[in-house]
């Protein structure tokens, strides 16, 4: 058993007492904010833990990235696939109510863990995470694919809150992935170019959210969303960043997405379910 706002549940079945509101906002939005989902027990252990993997031993020299420009004063730290290499990452994953919060919000009748991340930007980092969604840098498909990213600081427009196109998931439209590191490494030929969001700025319905810890997001694999530079002095903006894949998600490996940890000995359209991509969670039936 877990609790999620006191509230005990069997984060291995049990659906959440989400708002039904908050479902059909994510199916229409493809962006929703839930406060105070997370007690603060669960987000200073996840502090703790991000800050023990920014120590360079702990680095994994495929899945860890260090994002920031050179001279920047900042740092805009990355790492991916954590929770298969540290046990308390992975007691996070299995044991906390993310994957609860997750199926519960994707009306899906399970969710397996993709992988999970850790993304960092310290006071004065300029620069910014570039729009993009996430779906075509992986090596999947399915309606129901989405990111929890949990907010472990406070969280401003000013520090790095991320911004999200409302309604984007819904354009029938996949964009070329775009790198983080400036790169060409995830171009797929078969992609239209990303068009000039900051042109039509006046023209979409972008949302962001300040965040308080234990705040998190979810957003769809296709929604649009980029944020700015942490640009506070003194406002770290750490946020712990898990993908859910739903029912009838099916693994497409394909020329220019992102490496996985391992190969999880899959063929192209299998579901996903294996070592690699775990169920965590299922409705109680």
């Amino acid at each position: 058993m877990t609790s999620i706002n006191g509230t005990e549940f069997d984060r291995t079945t049990e659906s959440l007492a989400i708002p039904p509101k908050t479902i059909e906002d994510y199916e229409r939005d493809g962006i929703v904010c839930l406060r105070e989902t997370f007690d603060m027990s669960w987000v200073q252990e996840l502090r703790d833990l991000a800050d023990e993997m920014l120590t360079a031993e702990n680095r994994h020299p495929v899945q860890s990235q260090d994002l920031s420009k050179d001279g920047d004063p900042g740092r805009f730290f990355n790492e991916m696939f954590i929770w298969q290499r540290h046990d308390g990452f992975k007691r996070l994953v299995f044991d906390s109510p993310m994957a609860a919060v997750a199926g519960t919000v994707m009306s899906a009748g399970k969710v397996n863990v993709l992988f999970d991340q850790l993304m960092i930007k310290e006071p004065g980092t300029s620069e910014p995470t570039p729009w993009h969604h996430d779906l075509p840098f992986w090596p999947f498909q399915g309606a129901k694919i989405c990111t929890l990213w949990l907010a472990l600081d406070e969280v401003t427009a000013d520090s790095g809150a991320v911004e999200y196109i409302k309604g984007s998931h819904r354009w029938g439209k996949r964009y070329q992935p775009t790198s983080f590191v400036g790169d060409g490494r995830y171009q797929q030929k078969e992609l239209e170019p990303l068009p000039d969001l900051e042109a039509m700025r006046e023209d979409l319905d972008i949302v962001q959210f300040d965040m308080a810890p234990g705040d998190c997001t979810l957003h769809h694999g296709l929604t649009l969303h980029a944020a700015p530079g942490n640009q506070s002095t003194d406002q770290r903006r750490r946020a712990y960043v898990t993908r859910w894949g739903g029912d009838e998600v099916t693994y497409e490996p394909r020329d220019g997405t992102q490496p996985m940890l391992c190969d999880p000995c899959l063929m192209a359209g299998d579901l996903v379910k294996c070592d690699l991509w775990p169920v965590v969670w299922q409705r109680a039936k």
